[in-house]
């Protein structure tokens, strides 16, 4: 490892919470307990396929319209949560159709932070909440022979999990009625996912998400996963609510994912070719809802702010409508927000977001 590579290290290690672990979950609940056995009889059956096989047995249910599923893929390395949220009324109109919003969680957290942000639990949509790994960033990486293994993330999520879906449940399959929306990492994730595949999303929301690799600040945090610092945030706190520092998994190299973050003789190719920001990535966000939330008090989300602005901005240019709720220290938001980068903002961004997606859902006949 270079002594360059060395130095942007260590301005990771100081922003490793723009991942999502630490701060970001530190008021993210363990997975509610299990329900009744007459709970679990009510939730639907899953059948295989788009490559994903459902491990027998393993279903989890919190509540009849609450439950996780268990799968297994070529995709990825191990077994992977998607945690699913049905509208109340699911089962009661049987021939009815229903919007999805997908939501993907920060770095180091899980399936079960979603129980953080309960708007999202919501009686007008079907809410999917797939694993992203500790340390996926929503990506195919670039090396596949790591600790991690197998690590096609995009690949997992946008041509098998959203199709699975489609052929389980009741869905609307068309991007009028499907949204992507994440925080932190996910952030990132919902907006390239938003850009790669405008087919598949009408709608996506970023939440203090890592959304510019444009700022060095961004790539360092992406290094900061791959090299498990998880640095102070997370000794504080973790998304289990244990207080201790579970990190982001195993060592992998520092090219692991988008490869050599340094931008000499084009060696930074990858991150560039996927950078939300870049105006010929957002150009492909024309005739979808955008909306960005960041606030600015605290040494994460003052680098999130400045990236959401810069793709504020440039969508401004480029003439594409787009909605960013700048919360600032978290006073105009909610009296849980600090303005920094955790669920105490975050639960009620989403609180502010899902009626207005609900209104858009409901509009889209």
């Amino acid at each position: 490892m270079t002594f360059l590579r060395f130095t942007t290290v260590g301005a990771a290690f100081t922003l490793a919470a723009l991942t999502g672990t630490g701060a970001a979950h530190a008021d993210a609940p363990n997975a509610a307990p299990a329900a009744t056995a007459s709970a679990a009889s009510a939730v639907p059956a899953f059948t295989d396929g788009y490559g994903l096989t459902v491990v027998p047995g393993s279903t989890e249910v919190h509540s009849p319209t609450d439950f996780t599923i268990t799968v297994t893929t070529k995709q990825l390395s191990g077994k992977h949560k998607i945690r699913i949220l049905l509208p109340a009324g699911y089962d009661a109109d049987p021939g009815r159709r229903w919007p999805v919003t997908y939501f993907l969680h920060g770095g180091g957290g899980t399936v079960n932070d979603v129980v953080a942000a309960p708007a999202l639990h919501s009686d007008s949509m079907i809410t999917v909440v797939p694993d992203g790994g500790l340390k996926g960033w929503y990506a195919d990486w670039l090396m596949q022979n790591t600790a991690e293994g197998a690590a096609n993330w995009e690949t997992f999520h946008l041509t098998q999990v959203v199709p699975f879906i489609d052929a389980n449940l009741r869905t609307r399959a068309d991007r009028a009625h499907r949204a992507v929306v994440g925080l932190s990492m996910g952030g990132y994730g919902s907006l390239h996912y938003a850009e790669a595949r405008p087919d598949l999303f009408g709608h996506v929301a970023a939440l203090s998400g890592g959304i510019d690799f444009g700022m060095p600040q961004v790539r360092a945090a992406v290094l900061a996963t791959e090299l498990n610092l998880t640095g102070a945030w997370c000794a504080a706190s973790s998304s289990s609510g244990s207080g201790k520092c579970t990190g982001f998994g195993p060592y992998v190299d520092s090219d692991a994912i988008f490869g050599s973050p340094y931008p000499f003789f084009d060696a930074d190719r990858v991150w560039k070719a996927v950078d939300p920001a870049a105006p010929a990535n957002l150009a492909k966000l024309s005739g979808t809802g955008i909306t960005l939330y960041t606030g600015n008090n605290d040494i994460i989300d003052v680098h999130t702010e400045a990236a959401s602005k810069t793709v504020k901005a440039r969508l401004d240019q480029l003439g594409i409508p787009s909605r960013l709720v700048n919360y600032g220290n978290g006073a105009s938001l909610a009296p849980s927000c600090d303005g920094g980068h955790n669920y105490g903002c975050w639960a009620p961004a989403f609180a502010d977001y899902v009626p207005r997606l609900e209104a858009a859902f409901a509009a889209a006949r």
